[in-house]
């Protein structure tokens, strides 16, 4: 006999992976802490795995447990979805929403093009950002929801989209071949820099650091200009430019995700709305395609 799993059970689940502690979970679903460890021990008692790990800095999620919570998401969201095309009358009041500003030109319009058609008296709030930014903002309550850069296989948020990281050069420009190479990176404290440096001292290549920006923008036009090579997205290699091999000497680096991230405590219908039409425009063909 299958398990009936519940709803409820499921919003918990999902509010305590994305906060990582049973008490923040338990505000953000509007139950006291006693009364989803209850809710917790019956999904357990269901399902028959142990779904969680508790340590000093809150709770982890088993394998079985990360498994369920990527499908609890997937089954909210197609409740959100239902829930929102029965509601007759087009949707108010505000929306906060950020987004990666290389993804400015390519996804927000689609994503904005599709809810204010069908939701025209809601206003809307965008902050393109860097990840790190928009995650922070985010947790202050600044943003409902989020669309960031995380590595593969982290916890929490729906994934959007996998859109590996690659080593990138020039079509027309050979800087990959010079001694020493030139390299471009983000600005320190990012992921992606380290991985980068862990990259190419791993492999024992001699570069020099010529030119450093916090904007992907920044990191396009110094690859598309010849001055250096770097490590982009992969749906976000210029045109002008390509992906170096393994071959080369340029092994792939880490996975990354899209991520879709949400407060618990700011869903709504007019958030789920937004959140819809963020998912779709990720599934535009053209973007798939990119990566």
């Amino acid at each position: 006999m299958n398990p009936n799993l519940e709803s409820d059970l499921l919003r918990t689940l999902t509010a305590i992976a994305e906060t990582g502690n049973f008490t923040r979970a338990a505000e953000a679903v509007g139950r006291t802490q006693s009364a989803v460890s209850v809710q917790m021990k019956k999904l357990e008692d269901i399902v028959g795995e142990r779904l969680f790990e508790r340590g000093p800095r809150g709770v982890t999620l088993t394998p079985p447990g990360e498994q369920l919570v990527t499908d609890a998401r997937r089954i909210l969201s197609l409740l959100d979805q239902a829930a929102v095309s029965l509601h007759s009358d087009p949707l108010d009041g505000f929306v906060r929403i950020g987004i990666p500003e290389e993804y400015g030109g390519t996804v927000l319009p689609h994503v904005l093009s599709r809810f204010s058609k069908k939701h025209p008296l809601v206003e809307v709030t965008v902050r393109c950002a860097a990840s790190s930014e928009l995650k922070a903002e985010l947790d202050k309550g600044e943003l409902d929801l989020v669309v960031v850069h995380e590595e593969a296989g982290r916890i929490g948020g729906e994934v959007l989209l996998n859109d590996p990281v690659v080593w990138v050069t020039s079509d027309k420009h050979f800087q990959h071949e010079c001694v020493p190479m030139p390299v471009a990176l983000c600005d320190r404290g990012c992921w992606w820099r380290e991985w980068a440096i862990a990259s190419l001292d791993q492999r024992q290549k001699d570069y020099r650091i010529a030119y450093v920006s916090g904007s992907t923008f920044g990191i396009q036009a110094a690859v598309s200009s010849g001055i250096a090579v770097a490590v982009l997205a992969q749906s976000q290699v210029p045109p002008d430019c390509r992906v170096l091999t393994p071959e080369e000497g340029f092994q792939y680096l880490h996975g990354t995700n899209m991520v879709l991230r949400q407060r618990v405590q700011s869903k709504c219908s007019t958030k789920t709305g937004m959140a819809q039409a963020i998912r779709e425009a990720f599934q535009k063909p053209e973007l798939a395609d990119a990566v």
